[in-house]
């Protein structure tokens, strides 16, 4: 948490009739575009002796908490020097903080406020702490204020009870979502909204879209909800024509929507309508942030188009690690695996430096050319130069590259050292590398370890009877295929999609 900074003397009546004179409210609102406007301002309230004003103070704070040269450590620091805070001084400073990567500190900013017994909060600070304990998913501990609202009679204001609702529904607490849901005889589009979102988080995506057209007047959010809500579930052609219909109806899309609609096109590997998507972007200045350009880039780079991924990554303003992590993965799953290479040394010599999927992508580069040694090598730098621990995907990488390599041997000694438990994407790799390399010890033991972990996965008994088969004990071959048979397990169908004339069409092997 930022620092304590000494508090100020008490306001005098000359000063607070200055700072409501429009020339310093003017001020705040048109120069303060960045945190180092703002600085230079709060510097030159201090030197004029304005800051011991509750007045000057609480505009700075809102300038910083929640204005566009928001900065929560410069917030708090303000806050801090207050020695008196009102009430719309801790609304200001929670609010801000619910909105930040840190909701946690507005949560504990309010019971200091319940504890400090000189303010009381009122039903607008309410609605903020509830948003705090949704982001953290909380809920259990939100229920406690849930209780002390009901006890203030507060629960039938509609921002507070719209926030409860959200905040149930967000952390999978349908039953209590549902009651207080139907219990409001007025329910407004903000609570039909919360709970088709927690409905399709929980994978109930078709009572979702129920939900959704029962909705009395949609608005943009309700849209939207519903299409990240289908993308969340893998229903991306849905997704593909709900987001037509929108188009029809004039709704604009948020940012988020787009994104959810990018991730649909990568998934289904619909280029076509991902550059559509693209072009309404642009022809209607929607920003392309950091998350959106990602995102953008993702699906050029899965639809193969990675040429015109090149030239947006190249020619971008503003590129996250975001947007550098997705073009190294993208140029690896796309055969251009010097490329990775190259672009990941860039990336060592800016001012990002890599992460742990940047250390993924060029690790997957590794595997996709056949290089043992740089795997190693990279993998070993992880720690000693970087000081990223790897994870388990760092570790699937590397059993990847081994197996590839006939290195099954070694393969298995890195499963074995992996100081978590292996997953099904490891097991299954080491399975792989078996059938390729005939080795049938290491074959039993992993295909053993895929079973436990999970039981109805079919690839386990499949890939054994290959390896089997592959060896010539064709006998033990079929054994494996009639446990299946005996399990009534199936192997699923192969399928692929194509998109013809801006339309996906799934096609099912058999």
């Amino acid at each position: 948490m930022p620092p304590c900074f000494c508090c100020f003397n008490p306001p005098s009546t000359s000063i607070s009739k200055f700072i409501s004179d429009q020339p310093f409210l003017s001020l705040l609102e048109t120069k303060c575009q960045t945190i180092k406007d703002l600085r230079k301002i709060h510097a030159q309230v201090i030197k004029t002796g304005l800051a011991k004003d509750t007045i000057a103070a609480s505009r700075i704070l809102a300038s910083c908490a929640t204005g566009p040269a928001r900065d929560m450590d410069y917030a708090f620091s303000v806050f801090r020097q207050i020695e008196k805070p009102n009430l719309f001084i801790w609304n200001t400073i929670i609010r801000g903080f619910c909105q930040s990567s840190d909701p946690h500190v507005a949560i504990l900013l309010f019971v200091e406020m319940l504890m400090s017994s000189l303010v009381e909060p009122e039903k607008l600070t309410y609605p903020s702490v509830f948003k705090a304990y949704s982001q953290l998913g909380l809920a259990k501990n939100g229920a406690q204020l849930h209780g002390r609202v009901i006890k203030l009679g507060l629960e039938f204001d509609p921002f507070i009870r719209n926030s409860i609702i959200h905040m149930y529904a967000n952390c999978g607490l349908l039953g209590n979502a549902w009651k207080l849901f139907d219990e409001d005889n007025d329910k407004d589009v903000v609570s039909w909204n919360s709970m088709v979102m927690g409905l399709a988080k929980r994978g109930e995506v078709e009572e979702s879209w129920r939900l959704f057209c029962k909705i009395p007047c949609r608005n943009e959010i309700s849209w939207n909800t519903m299409i990240s809500g289908y993308v969340r579930n893998g229903k991306w052609i849905e997704a593909l024509d709900l987001f037509r219909q929108m188009q029809e109806k004039k709704i604009r899309p948020s940012e988020f929507t787009l994104v959810s609609m990018m991730n649909a096109c990568t998934k289904l590997g619909a280029l076509e309508q991902g550059k559509w998507i693209h072009e309404y972007i642009k022809k209607n200045d929607i920003e392309c942030n950091v998350i959106v350009l990602t995102a953008i880039i993702d699906m050029y780079c899965k639809c193969g188009d990675i040429e015109t991924a090149c030239q947006l990554f190249e020619t971008a303003a503003q590129k996250g690690l975001s947007c550098w992590n997705s073009m190294m993965m993208g140029l690896a799953t796309n055969g251009f695996e010097d490329e990775v290479f190259e672009l990941f040394l860039e990336l060592e010599s800016s001012n990002l430096g890599p992460d742990s999927v940047s250390l993924v992508g060029v690790l997957t580069a590794c595997n996709h050319s056949g290089e043992v040694g740089r795997a190693r090598e990279y993998f070993k730098l992880m720690r000693e130069r970087y000081r990223i621990e790897p994870t388990i995907e760092h570790y699937g990488c590397m059993v990847d590259v081994l197996g590839r390599a006939g290195l099954v041997e070694e393969a298995a000694e890195v499963v074995r050292s992996m100081p978590m438990e292996p997953d099904a994407v490891i097991w299954g790799s080491l399975l792989s590398a078996c059938k390729i390399h005939r080795n049938l010890d290491i074959a039993k033991w992993a295909a053993q370890n895929l079973i436990i972990l999970d039981p109805d996965e079919t690839s386990a008994y499949v890939l054994l009877s290959n390896v089997y088969a592959a060896g010539g004990q064709f006998k033990k071959g079929v054994e494996e295929r009639m446990k299946m048979r005996k399990k009534k397990m199936e192997k699923q169908p192969g399928c692929s999609l194509i998109e013809v004339n801006g339309e996906v069409h799934e096609f099912v092997a058999g």
